[in-house]
């Protein structure tokens, strides 16, 4: 294999490794979009270690911010894992941790309460309720099926996901506006959030709906995503009860520093810590 390039075979076989590792759908997606950016670029040349970093180059080159970097050089070295070539894998670039997140990307309540307020308005009542779902309990896009009139009915629902099952606990109003919701639908059992063909939404289609509405809504596109609503979550939760090991539990993480992640204060949070010092006469 060593002069070998990528082939569509192992792609394909990579792709079926992370289902079976019970990886989100979002998670495949994104992986496999990175991989097939390399074998592009990779061409005919041989899959070795100069060839891949010479990728890392390229990237920099791009003008690519490291984050984004990083997360395509962690999908590379994953598959290269995968392939048993760990000899080519690459190092990633080393970041500083970062003090505060930048506020363009910052979904504040009240740009969230005007997100629903802009979907009910439109007759959009699934949307409406779907965001209120996610941000009340925390869950990702790809536990949004989860969410079941079983669950719903029982106050809880079961996620199982990369080999670990968690509970989440649905709030009592939520669960009432839930089951009038699928009551309307004639929802007897199963997922809550279907099309019109019967089918679960796709995290594109959820994407998609949000971004519909946000100009209406006068919320900047860069701050409306499913993600940015697990995010108001996490901060409103620990803002709350200021235990980052429960919150932790409740996202779902394995490591809590995944969790800080979602607690960086914002720039101008930032600034204000800084100007409370009074260090300057």
């Amino acid at each position: 294999m060593r002069h070998h390039t990528i082939s569509a075979v192992q792609i394909t076989a990579f792709k079926q490794y992370m289902e079976e590792d019970e990886r989100s759908s979002g998670t495949i997606e994104k992986y496999l979009r990175d991989i097939r950016s390399f074998a592009a670029w990779l061409g005919s040349n041989p899959l070795e270690k100069e060839t891949a970093a010479g990728w890392k180059t390229h990237l920099r080159s791009s003008g690519l911010c490291p984050e984004t970097i990083n997360s395509k050089l962690s999908a590379l070295n994953k598959f290269l894992r995968f392939l048993k070539r760990e000899e080519c894998c690459v190092k990633y670039l080393r970041i500083q941790r970062k003090l505060f997140r930048r506020t363009e990307q910052e979904l504040s309540k009240a740009e969230y309460a005007r997100l629903l307020e802009t979907a009910n308005e439109a007759g959009r009542t699934r949307l409406a309720l779907l965001m209120e779902t996610i941000c009340a309990t925390g869950i990702r896009v790809s536990e949004v099926k989860y969410i079941t009139v079983e669950a719903v009915n029982a106050g809880r629902a079961e996620v199982s996901l990369k080999g670990k099952i968690r509970t989440i606990l649905i709030p009592g109003k939520l669960c009432r506006k839930l089951q009038k919701y699928a009551k309307k639908q004639k929802t007897v059992s199963g997922e809550i959030f279907l099309t019109r063909n019967g089918k679960g939404l796709s995290r594109r289609q959820i994407w998609a709906e949000m971004k519909a509405i946000c100009q209406k809504a006068g919320v900047a596109p860069s701050k409306v995503f499913p993600h940015n609503l697990r995010h108001l979550f996490a901060q409103t939760f620990y803002r709350a009860c200021r235990d980052v090991v429960k919150l932790a539990d409740v996202l779902g993480h394995s490591s809590i520093e995944t969790t800080r992640i979602y607690l960086i204060s914002t720039g101008a949070e930032h600034a204000q810590q800084m100007d409370r010092l009074e260090l300057i006469s």
